[in-house]
């Protein structure tokens, strides 16, 4: 189970990941995505990704998503793994999983190529 604030309203699922994509934006992120796994993959429920221009705001966004769930929801991550200078960082919340990559290599990845098969989920508004 997820740590939680008494205090801090619940996220799960489709809003933990609706707030993923609001802080990343909220950093300059570029071309938001949300994916539906829940009927494809056992892994996670759902995928977002996002792309950054450069490493510092890789960092600035991994570090946005971490602290602002965990101050106002007292949400933290199960793990935080790559880097900035990696070009690829991957956060886990267990049913979210947030996919970061440097502009340049996330066409070199092509998670929206690989997981084709799930649904896009309508973005918030901001995006």
């Amino acid at each position: 189970m997820t740590a939680s604030s008494s205090s801090a309203p619940h996220l799960e699922g489709i809003e933990l990941a609706r707030h993923c994509v609001e802080i990343a934006l909220d950093k300059k992120a570029l071309r938001p995505l949300i994916l539906d796994l829940q009927e494809i993959s056992t892994i996670t429920d759902y995928l977002v990704i996002c792309s950054a221009q450069s490493e510092p705001q890789l960092k600035a966004i991994t570090n946005g998503v971490v602290k602002t769930l965990k101050d106002e929801f007292g949400r933290a991550p199960y793990a935080v793994d790559g880097f900035p200078a990696s070009q690829w960082v991957v956060i886990d919340y267990g049913e979210v999983m947030l996919h970061l990559f440097h502009e340049d290599k996330r066409g070199v990845y092509a998670l929206e190529d690989l997981w084709s098969d799930a649904k896009k989920v309508e973005l918030p508004e901001a995006a």
